[in-house]
């Protein structure tokens, strides 16, 4: 393959992984481009790997046939050449960012340590392999921890920690659990999950100040001045799509890297994909739009030119393994209804499972499930399909037929 046709793809997570190998099945080679030192791997299961649940091979992604190590620091659009950190050059004729996303950390006094370059002893963030083997290897039965975030990512991982016998706090701005995709009954079995493991939440508890001594972590001190003695800080307070190599390229940039249905971004011979990728005004983060995206130019850069991204309505779903039976959740579209809406809820308090969809115009547009998820997949059809609910098929169906999943 000549510079002028080759297919070159930085970032060698889900979507640049499936992308190269979408491309390798159409008869067209991609040389991916990759900066960890891991053979590429899932991210959604690093939570599975910190609760020990998961050897590191095991979310393994398939062993991609043209794979460089090196880190990309700047795009020569001109000329068609990235350039990386070790002098090396490499040339493209299609160019594809699947960068993804760096964690959030936000302005926590004393959280880049005295010298301001890096995290002190003991705080982590965790976005990486290497995030999640540093909180293996430090965590230990009886250990002292503090989450940060009680987000999708923030329980994940105060489950994983609580899983590995830490003594677990976290601390939630907000004022409830995963508020982004949980109603407030959904947040509430969360919380009962995370207590029964003897998980600690503070909700509505905004941290200030990372306290260290002698560069490492000694304590959490929230707005309210109480201080949260702890040997680890993990940090879960969201991820941000990794822009830099696409705007000091001068490329159109807004929350993500804009793309148009063709996954094209300002420059046409370079495109984006994935969790750095904002189309239509949206950034997911998500695996399945991820994974659609780069099923989308796969076929595109095959030459077959009527492929287009329109989008995607992403369901996210959680599993939370460990001691006791795991714990399942699933949410998709509108969950707070609107005025006029009709809302169908089945709780069953004993099992702790709950159910509830939000109908308008007679079509499906959102729901949470929590427990157990057998009705998710005729739920989730139901809500893709956009077409308005069978006379024949009442919702409360819905609710109690697994359909399938």
């Amino acid at each position: 393959m000549t510079s002028d046709t080759r297919v070159v793809v930085i970032g060698a997570g889900l979507a640049g992984e499936r992308l190269a190998r979408r491309l390798a099945e159409l008869g067209t080679s991609a040389l991916l481009v990759g900066e960890e030192e891991h053979h590429p791997y899932n991210r959604v299961l690093l939570a599975e790997v910190l609760a020990g649940r998961y050897a590191p091979e095991v979310i393994a992604l398939p062993a991609p046939a043209h794979l460089v190590r090196a880190r990309v620091t700047g795009i020569d659009r001109p000329a068609r050449r990235v350039r990386c950190a070790d002098g090396s050059e490499i040339a493209y004729g299609t160019l594809v960012l699947a960068t993804g996303s760096n964690p959030v950390l936000p302005p926590l006094r004393g959280l880049f340590g005295t010298d301001g370059a890096g995290l002190p002893e003991g705080v982590h963030a965790f976005r990486t392999m290497d995030d999640c083997l540093g909180l293996a290897g430090a965590v230990r039965p009886g250990v002292r921890a503090v989450v940060v975030g009680g987000g999708l990512l923030g329980v994940s991982a105060a489950r994983a920690l609580a899983a590995r016998g830490a003594q677990v706090v976290l601390a939630q701005q907000g004022e409830r659990l995963m508020e982004r995709q949980l109603d407030p009954d959904a947040s509430r079995l969360v919380l009962r999950h995370l207590t029964d493991l003897g998980v600690e939440v503070h909700t509505e508890c905004r941290v200030r100040d990372v306290r260290c001594a002698d560069g490492a972590v000694r304590s959490v001190e929230p707005a309210d001045g109480y201080a949260l003695d702890t040997d680890l800080v993990v940090v879960a307070c969201g991820v941000r799509p990794r822009v830099g190599l696409a705007a000091d390229a001068g490329l159109a940039v807004g929350a993500g890297v804009l793309v148009d249905d063709e996954l094209r971004t300002s420059d046409p011979h370079i495109h984006a994909v994935g969790d750095c990728a904002e189309h239509a005004g949206t950034v997911y983060g998500l695996a399945a739009p991820a994974l659609e995206q780069a099923d989308v130019l796969a076929e595109l850069l095959a030459g077959r030119a009527g492929a287009r991204y329109t989008g995607t309505r992403a369901l996210t779903r959680l599993t939370l393994t460990g001691p006791g039976s795991p714990f399942d959740l699933a949410a998709f579209g509108e969950a707070e209804p609107r005025p006029g809406d009709d809302v169908v809820r089945l709780t069953d308090a004993t099992r702790g499972t709950y159910r509830k969809v939000v109908v308008r115009d007679d079509r499906l547009v959102g729901g949470v499930l929590v427990g157990e998820l057998g009705t998710v997949g005729a739920l989730a059809r139901a809500w893709e399909g956009t077409e308005p609910l069978p006379d024949d098929g009442p919702l409360l169906h819905l609710l109690t037929n697994d359909g399938g999943s």
